[in-house]
């Protein structure tokens, strides 16, 4: 079932239009989407990072615009204010429920590796895997169990368990967590060999004009 998300329709797009707006709570956006055309907007500050916090940014939301029919998007980028890092500006991306599309999904591993108890050095190369999905069977996140990788395994989306809901877009040998041996500690001491004496420069010179 879809969030709801009020907005209502923003017609004037001026700067100091825009300004007020943000005063007064609401965010700017614009929702677009594939043979769509684009619509500006405005969503409640408030309940925009509310519903990104509880849902996640892959949840479908039904945007209710004011004056029109709501529509199925998902929250599909934003821009942040350069010094306060608040949210200025979210473009919404309109889905086609039965049509299959690529998301990024967050990758969480779950458990502790036996290597690492070992001393072992868990490695995460990926954080994230973009996954092929109708809206709707889109994972929250793909947990990955790594409570049996020992040193020197590595764990491929090849292992990951499959499902029918969604497919792995990336390719089958990418390294999603890897279990390293310990690094050696190697201590640098600097020896001098008293054996060898230190050739002096031009030493050679003066012996053969002797």
């Amino acid at each position: 079932m879809a969030i709801k998300l009020k907005a209502k329709a923003r017609e004037n797009l001026s700067s100091g239009a825009t300004k007020q707006i943000r005063e007064e709570g609401f965010i700017p956006a614009v929702v677009y989407g594939k043979e769509k055309e684009s619509t500006t907007v405005a969503v409640e500050s408030i309940e925009l990072l509310k519903t990104l916090r509880d849902e996640g940014r892959n949840a479908i939301i039904s945007l209710d615009i004011e004056g029109g029919k709501p529509v199925d998007v998902m929250f599909y980028d934003h821009q942040t204010h350069p010094v306060k890092g608040d949210v200025t500006h979210v473009d919404f991306y309109i889905v086609d429920m039965s049509e299959e599309m690529d998301v990024e999904v967050t990758v969480r591993l779950e458990g502790e590796a036996a290597g690492a108890k070992e001393g072992g050095v868990l490695q995460q190369p990926v954080f994230e895997l973009v996954v092929r999905a109708k809206p709707r069977n889109i994972p929250e996140e793909i947990v990955v169990d790594i409570s049996e990788l020992e040193i020197g395994d590595t764990l491929t989306i090849a292992d990951l368990p499959t499902s029918e809901e969604y497919e792995f877009v990336d390719e089958e040998d990418t390294a999603v967590v890897t279990v390293t041996a310990p690094e050696e500690e190697v201590e640098e001491e600097a020896e001098t060999d008293a054996s060898v004496e230190p050739e002096l420069v031009g030493a050679e010179d003066e012996e053969d004009e002797e």
